[in-house]
C-alpha cells in the first residue's frame, strides 16, 4: 500500500499524542490548584473545588486547545468558559443535587452565588486560559502573526497613563488615593496617586502583551480593553487589594456593591487603554511595516474615512429609530433634553438623533473590517451598545448634569437605556455590515485588491466569540447583581 493510500488515523488517536496528553495533564493540574484555592475563598468543598477543578481543566484542554493560540486568546476563551460553568454548575446543577432543593423554584438568587462567580473567574478561568494559551503559542505548527515587544511596551505605557488619568478623576472624587497608599504603609495622597499610575502602566503593558494579536482594529482593541478592565476589577479591588493589606478576602455581593463605582472606572479605563493602544499600534505598523508601496490602499484614506462616516451615520439613524421605541415606552425624552438644559420632547428627540448619528459614525470608524459575516457584525454591535451604556448614561450624562459619577442608583435608573443601547448596537451594526459588504464586493473584483482586503479582515475562528460572550455576559450581569 502506497503512503498516499494509507487510511487516516482514528480520531481517538489524537488523544494519545504526547503533546496533547501533556496539555491535558497540565490543565488538569492547573484546575486542581484552582480548586484548592477556591476552597477557602468561596467555601468550596473537596468535590466542588479540587475534584471539579480537575474535570474543568481536562474539558477545557480538550475543547479549546486549537482555539487558544496565545495567552490573550486563551484568557478570553477561559473567562467565557468559566462564566458558562458558573451559570450551569453553580446556579443550577449543584443546587438541584442538594438535598434541600427539589425544584427550580427553590434555587437561590445569583447574588448568593456571587463569590463563586469571582472564584470561577480567578481560580479556574484565568489560570487555565493563560497556561493553555502559553503552551499553544510555543508550538511550532501555530502560524501566528508577527509579535513586537516594542509596540506592546510603547503603546501599553501611553495607553495606561491616559487610562489611569481618566480613572483618577473618580478616585479623587471618592478620596480613594489614601487607600491605595495604605498598601505601602502610607496615607499620603501623592503616594497613592503615584502607585495608581504605576499600576495603570503595568496593566496597560500587560494588556498590550496579551492582546496585540487579538486587537486587529480599533473596535476589537476597545472591546478587549473592556474585558480586561472587568477582569482586573475582580482581580484588583476585590482580591489583590485586601490580600496586600493583610485583610480577609471578601467576595460577597454586598462588598462588591460598595465597589460598583470602581467597576465602572475599570471599564472606562479599559475603553481608553484599548483605543489608545490601537492608535499607537496602527501608527507603529504604518511607519515600520506598511511603508512598501505594494501595500498601497485601493482608495485614499480620506475617501475611506468619508465612506465610513456616511455608512455609520445611516446605520446610526436605523439604530436610533429602534432605540426610540424604548424612549417612547419609558417617556425619557425630557431626560435627554435635560442634557441641553431643556424640557421639550422635541428637543429630546433632536438630541437623540444627533447622538445616534455620532455613535453610528464612530462605530463605522472603529469596527471597519471586523465582521466577516452578519452574525459577527451583530456581536460587535451588541458589545458596542453595552460600552456605549457605560460611557454615555453612566458617565457622560451624570457629568453633563453635575451629578456624582458611577453611583449604583444611576445604574438602576438607567436599565431601560441598557436595553435601548443593545437594540441600537445590533441594528446599527447589521446596517453597517450590509453597506460595507456592498462596497467591498466591488473592491474584491480586482484580485490584487482582494488579497490585500482579505489580509486586513478578521478571519473566522479567532477569539472574538469568547470576547462577545464574556463582555456581554459579565457586563450585563454585574450591574444587575450589584446595582
Amino acid at each position: 500500500m502506497s503512503p498516499t493510500s494509507m487510511p487516516a488515523p482514528p480520531a481517538s488517536a489524537s488523544l494519545l499524542n504526547p503533546n496533547r496528553m501533556l496539555t491535558v495533564l497540565v490543565c488538569a493540574a492547573t484546575g486542581l490548584l484552582g480548586g484548592l484555592a477556591l476552597m477557602p475563598a468561596a467555601h468550596a468543598t473537596v468535590v466542588t473545588g479540587p475534584v471539579l477543578g480537575v474535570l474543568y481543566g481536562v474539558l477545557f484542554a480538550l475543547l479549546f486547545s486549537k482555539r487558544a493560540s496565545g495567552a490573550g486568546a486563551g484568557l478570553l476563551w477561559s473567562l467565557s468558559y468559566a462564566l458558562l460553568l458558573w451559570l450551569a454548575v453553580v446556579t443550577v446543577i449543584l443546587q438541584l443535587v442538594d438535598a434541600g432543593v427539589t425544584s427550580l423554584d427553590q434555587l437561590r438568587t445569583n447574588r448568593d452565588n456571587f463569590p463563586d462567580l469571582v472564584g470561577y473567574m480567578l481560580c479556574f478561568g484565568a489560570p487555565l486560559g493563560l497556561v493553555l494559551g502559553t503552551l499553544q503559542s510555543r508550538r511550532p505548527q501555530n502560524e501566528l502573526t508577527p509579535f513586537s515587544v516594542g509596540r506592546a511596551i510603547a503603546g501599553g505605557t501611553l495607553a495606561g497613563i491616559m487610562g489611569g488619568w481618566a480613572f483618577g478623576k473618580w478616585m479623587e472624587q471618592v478620596n480613594f488615593y489614601p487607600l491605595i497608599a495604605g498598601l505601602v504603609g502610607s496615607n499620603s495622597r501623592m503616594v497613592g496617586e503615584s502607585l495608581h499610575f504605576l499600576f495603570a502602566v503595568i496593566i496597560g503593558i500587560s494588556f498590550a502583551l496579551l492582546f496585540q494579536r487579538e486587537a486587529r482594529g480599533y473596535g476589537s482593541s476597545m472591546t478587549c480593553g473592556v474585558a480586561y478592565g472587568m477582569f482586573w476589577w475582580l482581580r484588583g479591588p476585590l482580591t489583590i487589594l485586601p490580600l496586600w493589606s493583610r485583610q480577609p478576602v471578601d467576595w460577597s455581593s454586598s462588598h462588591a456593591s460598595s465597589l460598583f463605582g470602581s467597576l465602572i472606572g475599570h471599564i472606562v479605563y479599559g475603553v481608553i487603554v484599548g483605543l489608545l493602544y490601537a492608535v499607537v499600534d496602527r501608527l507603529w505598523v504604518k511607519f515600520f511595516t506598511e511603508s512598501d508601496p505594494i501595500r498601497r490602499q485601493p482608495e485614499g484614506p480620506g475617501v475611506r474615512f468619508i465612506r465610513l462616516m456616511q455608512w455609520g451615520a445611516v446605520s446610526g439613524v436605523a439604530g436610533g429609530a429602534l432605540y426610540a421605541l424604548v424612549l417612547i415606552v419609558t417617556g425619557s425624552w425630557k431626560e435627554i433634553a435635560a442634557i441641553a438644559g431643556g424640557t421639550s420632547a422635541t428637543l429630546g428627540f433632536f438630541i437623540h438623533l444627533v447622538i445616534s448619528v455620532l455613535m453610528g459614525a464612530s462605530y463605522g470608524l472603529l469596527f471597519q473590517r471586523e465582521a466577516p459575516n452578519l452574525a459577527s457584525g451583530i456581536g460587535w454591535g451588541l458589545v458596542y451598545g453595552l460600552t456605549g451604556w457605560f460611557i454615555g448614561p453612566l458617565t457622560l450624562f451624570p457629568v453633563a448634569q453635575g451629578h456624582s459619577l458611577w453611583a449604583p442608583a444611576d445604574a438602576r435608573a438607567q436599565f431601560p437605556a441598557l436595553v435601548g443601547q443593545l437594540m441600537y448596537g445590533a441594528m446599527a451594526a447589521a446596517s453597517f455590515w450590509l453597506l460595507e459588504r456592498r462596497h467591498d464586493e466591488w473592491l474584491l473584483l480586482d484580485p490584487r485588491i482582494a488579497a490585500r482586503e482579505e489580509s486586513l479582515r478578521r478571519p473566522v475562528g479567532t477569539a472574538a466569540p469568547a470576547l462577545w460572550l464574556f463582555v456581554l455576559g459579565l457586563g450585563v450581569l454585574l450591574p444587575v447583581l450589584l446595582a
